[in-house]
């Protein structure tokens, strides 16, 4: 096992206000995962006393005037050896924009213990996979951060079976459930795999094993049939690709 494997994570709370700073180190003082290194108030000095400390963490806020988090991010992300990111916000809204700088977790406000105990879980999952730096990054989404309840939820790609578009959200059906994403359908489509998912309508996207069928209702429109008994009209412009999924 690594040394960040094995030793408490040497983290970096970034926080322009003082009292949620404070409730910070509280937390921070009852994980024993932890090594508090010290503290900013604003997104220039997070990059600098990360330069200087080299943690192994930053708890980091988004919304903060000047250089916000996410742009801290980004510029810590070409860093050798850059650190682990968890987002703390009070707002759900920065969630794709967290997932694009591969942030490991985006935790909201008030923070909770148990939910900071769970994403000192993920980061130390993080730093046990072996790494694949020599592998060529896939360009695709391989999991998303929903809004659920007063959290949100990390749903794989390859969970989700169809997507249904509700005005300037997407619903995400993954089994039983559905969770709704605040991003365009043509913005989701491009960060699916098209070799796991298939446009069939201006508001559907749907995943190719999930079809069970195609057929037509006589008058020239079609229809996909799926797994779970919906049935979804294709769409004139998506037909000529869904008929490809029958090989005609």
């Amino acid at each position: 096992m690594t040394e960040t494997e094995t030793k408490p994570l040497k983290t970096l709370l970034v926080d322009d206000e003082p009292l949620a700073i404070e409730r910070l180190q509280l937390l921070c003082a009852r994980q024993a995962d932890i090594d508090l290194v010290g503290t900013a108030s604003d997104g220039e000095a997070a990059i600098r006393l990360t330069e200087q400390l080299k943690p192994d963490l930053l708890l980091l806020d988004i919304s903060m005037p000047g250089t916000d988090g996410l742009q801290v991010a980004k510029a810590l992300s070409g860093m050798k050896g850059a650190p682990a990111i968890i987002f703390v916000t009070a707002f759900d809204r920065f969630a794709v924009e967290a997932f694009d700088v591969a942030a490991i977790d985006y935790v909201l406000k008030p923070v909770e213990s148990e939910r900071l105990e769970l994403a000192l879980k993920r980061v130390r999952e993080r730093f046990a996979q072996p790494t694949r730096q020599t592998e060529e990054d896939s360009p695709w989404a391989e999991e998303f951060w929903v809004p659920y309840k007063s959290e949100l939820r990390r749903i794989a790609a390859s969970e989700i079976n169809r997507v249904e578009a509700e005005r300037d959200y997407m619903r995400l059906h993954v089994g039983d459930a559905s969770y709704l994403l605040h991003q365009t359908i043509s913005g989701l489509e491009e960060r699916l795999n098209p070799e796991e998912f298939i446009r069939l309508h201006r508001s559907h996207l749907v995943r190719r094993d999930w079809i069970a069928g195609l057929r037509h209702d006589g008058g020239g429109v079609w229809i996909a049939c799926l797994k779970c008994g919906i049935e979804i009209r294709i769409g004139r412009t998506h037909l000529a690709e869904a008929k490809k999924l029958a090989g005609r």
